[in-house]
């Protein structure tokens, strides 16, 4: 899988690099920062995407950086007990990496004892993973005009979701406000416990994760209607984007971004962090592990990352407005 985002920004983090390692050659030979072992926090449990990507970072980070880099899960509530967790760290060696809850959570939540915007720096972007609409290979529907002709038919149809308030569950409810049909979505515990009840047909569709139905449209139990990726994955020949299916809205990806707890790093830290961030994105090694996840490198300059994230909350705080969701 290969989509580029942000050509530009990468290519200014790479000139930066070269331009600090071409002018101060011993620049990280006795650092100012770290000076003690890094910890990164993954608000999500061992196994996933972001914890993932965070392992492969952090063995690439250890050796530039001259100190350990350990990671750390502390999953729970959706997320939000390790943002918090890293919010609220004071030692100045705890990044945290994000995903698109980080955002959506205080929108469900207002009373969450964290803002993105006011509790972190950015580093960068990390990695995009799109989300696939899936049907039931029993479905009628081939594409996603048949979809809508679907709901329309039965007066609405049922949307799978991995929890209420996830990525995929507002991705439903963006379909049904864009399309003008009904949606009723239904949460399970997580993409392992829904794609049994879609291959059955229980549910009628749903946008979930490349990796976790990748296998279940190789064997032709579930069919793909589109990808929400900005162009078409290699995995997935002839299935078209959403955005080239004049479904531009729906344009919606799983991230991954490295934040640090705001004022806790020095500026000579976090330009560090940013630049060995866009070398290791950069290198061959990060993109064939990555390949591996079904997640490609997302580069992004600090500036850049902060300006996403905020216009990513305000995205999705529209949307859960609009569509009347509620903290489940």
């Amino acid at each position: 899988m290969n989509f580029s985002l942000d050509r530009r920004g990468m290519l200014k983090c790479l000139a930066a690099a070269a331009s600090a390692l071409a002018t101060t050659p011993h620049a990280f030979a006795s650092p100012a920062w770290p000076t003690k072992a890094v910890r990164i926090i993954v608000p999500f449990a061992p196994g996933g995407g972001a914890d993932s990507s965070a392992r492969v970072l952090a063995d690439l980070l250890a050796p530039k950086l001259g100190q350990g880099v350990i990671v750390e899960n502390k999953p729970g509530a959706g997320s939000a007990i390790g943002v918090m967790a890293a919010a609220q760290a004071k030692d100045g060696h705890t990044l945290l990496m994000a995903s698109n809850s980080m955002v959506i959570n205080p929108s469900l939540n207002p009373q969450l004892a964290y803002d993105p915007a006011r509790d972190f720096d950015a580093i960068g972007m990390v990695s995009a993973q799109p989300l696939v609409l899936v049907v039931p290979a029993s479905s009628p529907a081939k594409s996603i005009q048949d979809l809508i002709a679907l709901a329309k038919s039965k007066h609405g149809l049922t949307a799978g979701n991995s929890g209420n308030g996830t990525l995929a569950h507002l991705a439903s409810e963006i379909f049904a406000g864009q399309a003008s049909v009904q949606v009723t979505p239904v949460a399970y515990k997580g993409e392992s416990a829904l794609l049994p009840e879609m291959i059955s047909g229980l549910v009628d569709f749903g946008f979930l994760n490349l990796p976790s139905v990748a296998p279940h449209l190789k064997s032709g139990r579930l069919r793909a209607l589109a990808v929400s990726s900005p162009q078409p994955v290699a995995e997935l020949p002839g299935v078209h984007t959403l955005r080239s299916l004049n479904y531009p809205a729906l344009e919606v990806q799983g991230w991954a971004a490295l934040l640090a707890p705001k004022g806790t790093i020095p500026a000579e830290g976090l330009n560090q962090l940013e630049m060995l961030l866009a070398q290791a994105l950069a290198s061959d090694t990060v993109k064939a592990r990555f390949e591996t996840l079904n997640v490609s490198p997302f580069v992004m300059s600090r500036q850049a990352t902060a300006k996403f994230l905020q216009d990513e909350a305000a995205r999705y705080a529209a949307v859960i407005k609009a569509r009347g969701i509620k903290a489940g």
